[in-house]
């Protein structure tokens, strides 16, 4: 099998993955939206967004920095000094942040959780467990292992909708399903532990590359810092200003029109490894090749899903919310669904900064657009509301592509033609006419048209000779080779 058709094949079951956990967000909204109070709703969205961030600020950047070196070591012994050594500062890292949230959790609980300072004890557990979980999970992403990354992703999909919708539905409230979330974390950890044990071993550091992969992990901080504020410091700015209920109708909103993300996720997962080996490899057409191939496969993906999930965001929040939320929070969908689609562009632009170690670039530039998007936040949100928020994330998200692409291009320009880009926009508005016309509201309806809609799209695709000849054989023997 080539490096091209396993790429694919990987780039397949992870984003079969992802799909999987896209939608458990979309299982557990009606669940919580439905059983808990919008204030309480709106604890939940807080409760995850700090779950989001801890981790990327508390471990700096070492999660990745492991991706980027463990590839190309082909030594047990040399795999076990890097495992070890990085894991070291990770757990002295996580233990501090840990002890950190605790001391300031009366605080937290007064800003984010409506005074709930149960949720906030129970919350720097969590953290703790959440920042060794990304560690181990990055090794099982540095080493490539797709098949074990995507079980343990799709076990805790499954934990996530049995035991928090087992919780919230037996009365419990926010407080069970908290609980639902710390008992997850320590099954997967537990698991985790034995998997990545099994396949490092163990040894005692010396710590001899300690500085170097602390000078690549350490200016990621700023920049996963940055880019948290841009993605999610909306709900707490939100919660601030306008508390917790308005964050309540924000979310779901903001979650659907985040399944767009959900197509550059394996994209995400994958890249970095893969990149920086054939890069270490001074394989560089290889490198262009998989970018470009990425970015026009993502694009092509993307544009009619931000489309429909922008068209349907009001029908279907209704179904999985509140005819309330839905009303309140169905603008917010088509501003957050155009974010992730230049998120996803600039993912994949941004790994060539990625590969050459100039990581300081993107922090540099999520930093420029966090401060951007905080001062916007809070100019907007007091006079027009949680739209506001949205419409700053929008620009934050186009301002931090711009600048990514115009350094990746200097660096190592690879194929992003417009064309298919404008077929595929071309494509999408010609798909997205019967939704208009139809206005579907029942879910069977929904499904229906979105089929549809699909299927309309991809022949237009086709017609327009989209799909070059060697692509479309590709994809024939992708199906053979099942």
């Amino acid at each position: 099998m080539t490096q091209s058709h396993l790429f694919a094949r990987r780039v397949g079951l992870v984003g079969l993955t992802q799909l999987v956990v896209g939608l458990q967000g979309l299982i557990l909204l009606p669940i919580l939206t439905k059983n808990l109070s919008i204030e309480n709703y709106g604890i939940w969205a807080q409760i995850m967004v700090t779950i989001g961030i801890v981790p990327q600020i508390a471990l700096f950047g070492l999660p990745y920095t492991m991706v980027r070196y463990i590839p190309a070591i082909e030594n047990k012994n040399d795999l076990q000094e890097t495992f070890y050594s990085i894991f070291s500062i990770v757990i002295s890292s996580t233990i501090f942040s840990s002890i950190l949230l605790y001391l300031f959790s009366e605080k937290i609980a007064n800003i984010l959780f409506e005074g709930n300072l149960l949720v906030a004890h129970i919350l720097v557990v969590i953290v703790f467990f959440e920042c060794l979980i990304l560690f181990f999970i990055n090794y099982l992403r540095a080493k490539q292992y797709i098949k074990k990354y995507s079980t343990i992703m799709l076990a805790k999909t499954v934990l996530m909708i049995s035991i928090v919708g087992y919780f919230v539905f037996s009365g419990y409230g926010i407080i069970g399903a908290v609980y639902g979330l710390l008992l997850i974390d320590i099954i997967l950890f537990l698991i985790l532990t034995i998997l990545v044990y099994n396949d490092v071993g163990f040894a005692v550091p010396h710590f001899h590359n300690m500085k170097e992969y602390l000078h690549f992990g350490i200016p990621t901080v700023p920049g996963n810092l940055s880019s948290w504020v841009v993605n999610s410091s909306d709900r707490y700015v939100i919660g601030i200003l306008l508390g917790a209920s308005s964050v309540g109708y924000y979310s779901p909103g903001y979650s659907l029109g985040g399944i767009v993300r959900m197509f550059v996720s394996p994209l995400t997962f994958l890249l970095p490894s893969i990149l920086s080996e054939n890069y270490d490899k001074k394989q560089i057409e290889n490198v262009k090749h998989i970018l470009g191939y990425s970015f026009k496969y993502f694009m092509i993906i993307a544009i009619p899903a931000t489309f429909g999930l922008s068209i349907l965001s009001r029908p279907i929040l209704t179904i999985l919310s509140t005819p309330e939320i839905a009303e309140k929070g169905y603008l917010i969908t088509p501003f957050v669904a155009v974010s992730m689609l230049l998120f996803g562009a600039y993912a994949i632009v941004a790994q060539i900064i990625i590969l050459e170690k100039q990581t300081h670039i993107s922090g540099k530039i999520w930093i420029i657009a966090a401060i951007f998007n905080l001062v916007l936040n809070f100019l907007l949100v007091p006079y027009i509301g949680i739209i506001g928020a949205a419409f700053t994330t929008l620009l934050a998200f186009g301002f931090s592509f711009i600048i990514a692409f115009i350094y990746s291009s200097k660096m190592l320009p690879f194929d992003m033609s417009l064309r298919p880009i404008l077929k595929s926009l071309f494509s999408s508005s010609v798909m997205a006419i019967p939704i208009i016309l139809y206005k579907p509201t029942e879910l069977h309806n929904i499904l229906l048209i979105i089929a549809l809609c699909a299927a309309i799209y991809f022949a237009l695709m086709y017609a327009l000779k989209t799909f070059r000849d060697e692509e479309i054989l590709f994809f024939k023997s992708l199906i053979h080779h099942r």
